[in-house]
């Protein structure tokens, strides 16, 4: 694997709102989606994302590669600005990022073959002549355990772990540096979920690719990545290596989600940490520190101001008036 220093992409103070329109179309609110993220992946790096279902991270991975546009703060992919591509620099930065999404049924043609799939990614690049474009599918598609036979086939007639094969194809078929994996195992049997992890795992190494890969998952997270991000309502609150964060977490909403995870040995009694209340809207979110409504540790200042992300010694970054606490 690549050496994990460079930094690939940079995302500063990302925002990405989505307006809430009223009568005679006039904007009355926003749902703050993403709300100011900062974050780096690193060449040959995969970096985890993960949070609760609704906290803005499959936002934010559509938003760095600029499948949403962003509302507010930048991002740089090799030091150029990506944030609101066009024309001809759309093309290319397609190129360069792509994504696996987490329904591979939806995010395929069903009225294409899978070859034509594959191919016409191809054919939009403007990679090799129309005479080689099979002859590469049918090769990249052996590398992701299809056969030929696949090729022929529409995407209703495969298994749900081929069809996710048929995306991770779609995605690398145009030799991307950055594959952003949204959920891409969550609606796979848990059989053939380590089967596509491995395969992501082989690829990465075999083309040296950059992984952002988002999940709810804290035991795949910790399986796949070099580092995580977790993120709450719209804010990333706590960025550590992987180990790192798992052995000494310090944002207490990580000690929640890891206190979820069920203990591999069933004698061994884990401490469940509970949270009170719901999750607030992201349409009004709190004041402060947005987790401070459901948070053990809270005090007034946490409702009062917002937290400085922080880093120490080692790269662990965390957003929390009492990290460690």
């Amino acid at each position: 694997m690549a050496e994990m220093h460079e930094v690939i992409l940079r995302a500063e103070n990302v925002r990405k709102y989505f307006p809430i329109t009223g009568l005679f179309g006039k904007v009355e609110n926003y749902v703050r989606a993403v709300d100011g993220v900062s974050l780096e992946l690193r060449r040959g790096e995969t970096y985890g994302l993960v949070g609760e279902t609704g906290c803005g991270k499959s936002t934010l991975g559509r938003t760095l590669i600029s499948l949403l546009p962003a509302t507010e703060g930048r991002v740089l992919l090799n030091g150029q600005d990506i944030t609101h591509p066009r024309g001809a620099e759309d093309r290319a930065l397609r190129q360069k990022v792509q994504m696996v999404f987490q329904d591979p049924y939806t995010s395929l043609n069903p009225r294409k073959r899978v070859g034509n799939i594959l191919t016409e990614a191809m054919a939009i690049q403007h990679i090799g002549r129309p005479s080689e474009r099979m002859d590469v599918t049918l090769e990249l598609m052996e590398k992701v355990g299809l056969h030929t036979e696949h090729f022929y086939r529409y995407p209703h007639e495969l298994s749900g772990g081929q069809r996710q094969r048929v995306g991770l194809a779609r995605a690398l078929i145009v030799n991307p540096e950055i594959v952003v994996c949204d959920e891409p195992v969550s609606a796979l049997d848990v059989s053939v979920q380590s089967q596509i992890i491995n395969l992501l795992m082989d690829m990465q190494q075999q083309r040296q690719l950059t992984y952002l890969f988002i999940s709810h998952d804290m035991s795949v997270i910790r399986y796949t990545s070099d580092r995580t991000g977790v993120m709450y309502l719209g804010h990333l609150v706590e960025e550590a290596d992987t180990e790192e964060l798992f052995l000494h977490p310090r944002h207490p909403y990580t000690r929640v989600l890891l206190s979820a995870v069920p203990a591999p040995n069933p004698h061994v009694k884990k401490e469940r940490i509970v949270l009170e209340g719901d999750l607030p809207s992201p349409i009004d979110p709190p004041g402060g520190c947005v987790f401070h409504t459901r948070c053990p540790y809270a005090t007034e200042e946490c409702s009062r101001c917002v937290p400085e992300m922080k880093t120490d010694g080692n790269g662990h970054r965390v957003a929390c008036h009492h990290a460690g606490d």
